[in-house]
């Protein structure tokens, strides 16, 4: 028997120029006058007159709504909205760690400080803990991780659920503390280059405190000379 090939549906384009199926739109001009309701050949004449396009921006309306407009510098605005929008959106993102039922108590801290990290980090948490086999019998004995995870926690992550069951697994997610986040780094500044030293220029004395002490000598010389003179007028 031959098996009938397999077809995805088609993905919902936008409809432009001979690719309108109906027969009457609804157009706008390119400066966003109505030209009321128009026959496709006769609205893509007028969409020719000004070298554009006819898109069809409204489908479901009736009749269709369609304007006359560049598609290219259309499409363009339509990725760079969707681009903004994205960029606003706060992702959130889980760690998942997992325990069984038989974890040892040094296995428990090592996931422990995972956790504690993933949650300074700003991360969300996911505990599970792993049945196989006979240990469905005792779930409640596996989950104790996840009842001592929430007092070990306390203060970095809040349990945002309780105990979950989900087939085999139980699940519990912690989500971070606020004031226990801590920041992620910035990059380190350059710092400024500092002046180049000019070689000699060590021990040297500036010019204006070596000329100090000059000009004092020169001062003192000038009182002894009036003093010798004072006598020598007087003899």
């Amino acid at each position: 028997m031959q098996r009938r090939p397999f077809f995805s549906a088609p993905k919902e384009t936008i409809r432009i120029n001979e690719h309108i199926r109906t027969y009457e739109v609804r157009v706008i001009d390119a400066d966003g006058k109505q030209l009321g309701v128009l026959t496709v050949p006769a609205a893509l004449e007028k969409a020719k007159e000004r070298a554009l396009d006819l898109v069809e921006v409204s489908p479901t309306a009736q009749p269709p709504v369609c304007r006359i407009m560049d598609f290219g510098k259309y499409k363009y605005e339509i990725s760079k909205k969707a681009k903004a929008s994205k960029a606003k959106q706060h992702i959130i993102k889980v760690k998942e760690i997992k325990f069984h039922p038989k974890t040892g108590e040094n296995d428990y801290n090592y996931r422990l400080v995972q956790a504690k990290e993933f949650l300074e980090k700003g991360f969300k948490v996911k505990a599970t803990v792993v049945f196989r086999g006979r240990e469905m019998a005792h779930m409640e004995f596996g989950s104790r991780w996840l009842k001592k995870m929430v007092v070990d926690l306390a203060g970095i992550g809040l349990a945002e659920t309780g105990s979950i069951q989900e087939g085999r697994n139980v699940t519990t997610i912690f989500g971070p503390v606020k004031h226990h986040v801590q920041p992620v780094p910035g990059p380190a500044k350059p710092k400024a280059p500092s002046a180049p030293k000019v070689p000699g220029a060590e021990g040297a004395t500036p010019a204006s405190e070596a000329a100090v002490p000059a000009s004092d000598g020169a001062a003192k010389e000038d009182a002894g000379e009036s003093r010798e003179a004072a006598p020598a007028g007087q003899a």
